[in-house]
C-alpha cells in the first residue's frame, strides 16, 4: 500500500494538461458557443424554406382530398335523387344579385368581408341538400390554406371563414336561371341537369377552390365569348388551384398568367377582371372544363 502512494505522489500533471482539466471543468466559451449559435442559424435557414414547401405540399394534397370527398357527396346525392344533380343556385354575370337563401341548394350561405354570420355558420354546410352525403363534416369545405380574412374580421378574432370552394355554374340546376333548360349566362352551352348529360365526365370539373375575393355564393361563373374573370380560381398552392372533376377524381392546376393569380385577400381580385388578348390561356382552359355545346 505504501509503494501504491509513494507511486501516486510521484506522479504530476504538465501545465498544459492541467489547463486542459481545468477548460473541461469550465465548459464551453463564449466563442464556442457563439459558433454553435451560428451553425444552428444556417441550417435552420436552410431547412425552413423546405419544409415551408413540404407543408405547402401537404396543404395542397389535403385540398385535394376535400375537393375528392364533395364530388363523392355530390355523386351519392345524384344517386338518391335518380340521377339529378344537386340545386347549384346563383346569380347573374353582373355580381350584383345575391342567391336565394334556401337549404334545398348545395351550400346556403352568402361570403362577404363584413362580420355576417353566413361567414362562420357551418350550419350553411351541413344542413343543406347535400350536407347529409358530405357527412355533415364542416371541414372539407375549407381549403386548409385559406385563412383569408378581413381587418374587422380579424379584429373580431376569425380566422378563417367557413368555404373555400364552389361549384362549376354549369352543373347542376340553377333555379330560374336555367328554368328553360338552359343557363341564362350562357345559353349556347349544355346546361348539366344529369349525370348523364356530361358526355365526356373526365373534362368537366364540378368543384374548385375560388379566390377568396372572388367567393360569395357557390355558384362559380364565368361567360364563354368573354375576356372577363366573373369570378376566378384561387392560386394558394403555389399558384395553382384544386379541381375535382365529375368522374370523382381531382387535380391541381397551376396557373400560367400572372394576373389569375392577384394576392389572396380582400379587394384583391377586382372584379370583374378584364383580360388582354395573350392573357387569356388560364381563362380558356376553365371555360373549357367547364361545359361543352350542344
Amino acid at each position: 500500500m505504501q509503494n501504491v502512494l509513494s507511486n501516486m505522489d510521484s506522479i504530476r500533471l504538465s501545465p498544459s494538461q492541467s489547463r486542459r482539466r481545468s477548460a473541461a471543468r469550465r465548459g464551453f466559451t463564449l466563442i464556442e458557443l457563439l459558433v454553435v449559435i451560428v451553425l444552428i442559424a444556417i441550417l435552420a435557414s436552410l431547412l425552413l424554406p423546405t419544409m415551408g414547401r413540404a407543408r405547402a405540399r401537404a396543404q395542397g394534397f389535403q385540398c385535394l382530398n376535400n375537393t375528392r370527398q364533395l364530388v363523392l357527396a355530390w355523386h351519392l346525392y345524384s344517386d338518391d335523387h335518380n340521377g339529378r344533380l344537386a340545386y347549384n343556385l346563383g346569380g347573374d354575370a353582373s355580381r350584383k344579385t345575391v342567391v336565394k337563401k334556401t337549404n334545398l341548394n348545395w351550400v346556403n350561405s352568402f361570403l362577404t368581408w363584413n362580420l355576417d354570420a353566413d361567414n362562420t355558420n357551418t350550419a350553411t354546410l351541413t344542413e343543406t341538400a347535400m350536407g347529409i352525403y358530405a357527412n355533415r363534416t364542416a371541414q372539407i369545405y375549407r381549403c386548409p390554406s385559406d385563412h383569408v380574412v378581413s381587418a374587422s374580421q380579424r379584429e373580431a378574432g376569425w380566422t378563417g371563414r367557413v368555404r373555400s370552394y364552389s361549384m362549376n355554374a354549369m352543373v347542376g340546376d340553377a333555379g330560374e336561371l336555367t328554368e328553360k333548360g338552359f343557363n341564362q349566362n350562357n345559353p349556347h352551352y349544355l346546361q348539366f341537369f344529369r349525370l348523364t348529360d356530361i358526355p365526356q365526365p373526365s373534362e368537366i370539373f364540378v368543384f374548385l377552390d375560388e379566390h377568396p375575393d372572388s367567393i360569395n355564393d357557390g355558384y362559380f361563373l364565368n361567360q364563354f365569348y368573354s375576356r372577363e374573370w366573373v369570378d376566378l380560381p384561387a392560386s394558394y398552392h403555389n399558384g395553382a388551384a384544386s379541381f375535382a372533376f365529375a368522374d370523382g377524381h381531382a387535380q391541381l392546376q397551376h396557373w400560367r398568367n400572372d394576373s389569375t393569380k392577384p394576392p389572396a385577400c380582400p379587394d384583391g381580385a377586382e372584379l370583374p377582371l378584364s383580360m388582354g388578348e395573350q392573357q387569356t390561356i388560364d381563362f380558356r382552359w376553365v371555360v373549357q372544363h367547364m361545359s361543352v355545346k350542344p
